[in-house]
C-alpha cells in the first residue's frame, strides 16, 4: 500500500473500541487465564485454531489485543503483538527469524541495548552480526553472506540521527531472500516503514508512543503469519520467552496513543525551531530537518510530511566535561531533565557515548563519529520554545562553548 493511501493519524482518529458496558474506553482484562465453555475449544486454542478465544495472558489478552490492533493500524501491517519492553519486542523478533550458524547485517549506529544483544549475546548461539554504515547501500549488500537472514536498522538512528533508505534496503533484502527489520521508535507516524517494504517494524512504546515515561513497553508489527509464529505455543519466541505486557499498562498506552499525532507535530515543531536557530548562531547541531543534514533529502522523500522531522537533535560539544556541565546547567535552569529516555513532555538530554551507547567499544564509537561530548536531546512540548532556546544558548556561553573553536571544527 502506498504512503498516499495510508494516513496514520486518521488510523488513530478512527480507532473504536467499546468497553464491556459501553464505556468509551475498552474494559481492562484483569485476568491471567481465561475460561472455556467446551474442552475442545481449549484444545483448538492451543493449536491456534480458535480465533477470538483467549488462552493465557502470556499468549495475549483482550487489553493487549486492543493495543496491538491499534498499533497495526498505525503501522499499516496486518497484525501486531505488544511486549513488556522494546527490547522484549526486538529480541523476540530476531530470535524468531534466526538460527544457529546464521548471520545478521545491522546498522553500526543503533540503540546500545540492541547492539549489545547482537554483538555480545547472540555469539553464544553461534550467530554472527556484521555492523555496517547503513547509509552506504553498497556496504550493506557487500556484507550479505549466503547464511544472512536479517538486515536490521533504525529509521532514524540512535544516537547519530542517520536516516535509513528503507525502500532500497527492502529491495536488497528481497533480492537476497532475507528479512528487513526496522526499529521506528524515533519516528512514529513520521515514517511508515511497512509501506516502504519493511517486513517487521518494532517500537519501544516507552518513548514517543506512550509519551509520559511512566511505563515500559514494546511492539512487533508485521504480517499475520509472523505474529502467529511469535505467539505459537510450541516454538514462538514471544510465547516461550514470555515478554508479556501487563493489561493495565496496555490500557494506559492505548489512551495515550490517541494524542500521538498532536504530540509528534509539536515535538517536531520545537526541534525544528531550536535546530534552525542553533545553526544560525554557529552551534554544531544535527537535525534531519536542516538542509545541512546528510540525509535531509532522503528523509523528506520518505516522510509523512505533516508530522515534521522528529523531536530528536544532537549537539557535539566534543568533550565529556563540557557536555556534562552543559546538561547539569540546563537541568538547574529547569529547561529539562538529565535522563536517558525520550519522547517525554519535557526535554530530556544525555551524553550517549558514556551512557546509552556505552556498550559500543570506544574505537568503534570514534570511527562512527560518536564523541564523548555528543549530547542527544529529545525536545519536549514546550509552549514558549523561544525562551527555551535563549536559555540553551546562554548555557552554552556559560560553559565556554563560544570561547573555543568547537562549534566550527
Amino acid at each position: 500500500m502506498s504512503r498516499q493511501k495510508h494516513n496514520p493519524a486518521k488510523a488513530i482518529q478512527e480507532l473504536q473500541f467499546f468497553g464491556e458496558f459501553g464505556g468509551v474506553n475498552p474494559s481492562i482484562s484483569d485476568s491471567a487465564t481465561y475460561t472455556f465453555l467446551k474442552a475442545k475449544t481449549m484444545l483448538d486454542t492451543f493449536e491456534g485454531n480458535a480465533d477470538g478465544c483467549y488462552l493465557y495472558s502470556r499468549h495475549t489478552s483482550p487489553s493487549n489485543h486492543y493495543l496491538s490492533s491499534a498499533l497495526a493500524k498505525i503501522e499499516n501491517t496486518e497484525s501486531a503483538n505488544v511486549a513488556a519492553s522494546g527490547m522484549g519486542a526486538i529480541t523476540a523478533t530476531i530470535l524468531q527469524l534466526i538460527n544457529a550458524r546464521e548471520h545478521i547485517v545491522a546498522s553500526r549506529t543503533i540503540y546500545g541495548g540492541t547492539y549489545a544483544f547482537l554483538k555480545n549475546w547472540l555469539p553464544k548461539f553461534d550467530i554472527e552480526t556484521s555492523f555496517v554504515d547503513i547509509t552506504d547501500l553498497n556496504k550493506v549488500e557487500a556484507a550479505i553472506k549466503p547464511n544472512t537472514k536479517i538486515i536490521y536498522t533504525e529509521t532514524l538512528s540512535n544516537p547519530l540521527l542517520e536516516v535509513s533508505d528503507i525502500e532500497n534496503l527492502s529491495k536488497i533484502a528481497q533480492k537476497h531472500g532475507i528479512k528487513l527489520v526496522v526499529d521506528n521508535t524515533f519516528t512514529p507516524l513520521i515514517f511508515t516503514p511497512a509501506n516502504m517494504g519493511a517486513d517487521v517494524v518494532v517500537h519501544s512504546l516507552t518513548k514517543f508512543i506512550n509519551g509520559a515515561n511512566d511505563t515500559v513497553g514494546g511492539v512487533v508489527c508485521s504480517s499475520n503469519d509472523f505474529i502467529n509464529q511469535l505467539k505459537d505455543v510450541n516454538d514462538g519466541s514471544s510465547m516461550l520467552l514470555g515478554p508479556v505486557m501487563d493489561s493495565l499498562r496496555a490500557a494506559q498506552i492505548l489512551k495515550n496513543l490517541r494524542t500521538l499525532p498532536i504530540r509528534m507535530i509539536q515535538h517536531s515543531k520545537n526541534a525544528q525551531y531550536l535546530a534552525e536557530h542553533m545553526e544560525q548562531d554557529g552551534i554544531k547541531v544535527k537535525y534531519p530537518g536542516l538542509q545541512s543534514h546528510p540525509q535531509h533529502k532522503l528523509f523528506t522523500k520518505l516522510m509523512n510530511p505533516e508530522f515534521g522531522y522528529s523531536g530528536m537533535i544532537t549537539l557535539d560539544l566534543k568533550t565529556a566535561e563540557m557536555a556534562n556541565e552543559f546538561m547539569e546547567r540546563l537541568q538547574n535552569k529547569n529547561v529539562g531533565y538529565l535522563a536517558v529516555s525520550l519522547g517525554f513532555y519535557r526535554t530530556l538530554f544525555n551524553a550517549p557515548g558514556k551512557g546509552t551507547s556505552s556498550e559500543i567499544p570506544e574505537d568503534e564509537r570514534m570511527a562512527m563519529g560518536l564523541s564523548d561530548g555528543l549530547v542527544r536531546m529529545s525536545i519536549g512540548l514546550d509552549f514558549d520554545i523561544e525562551d527555551v532556546y535563549h536559555k540553551m544558548k546562554k548555557t552554552l556561553e556559560e560553559t565556554g562553548y563560544f570561547k573555543t573553536d568547537l562549534q566550527t571544527n
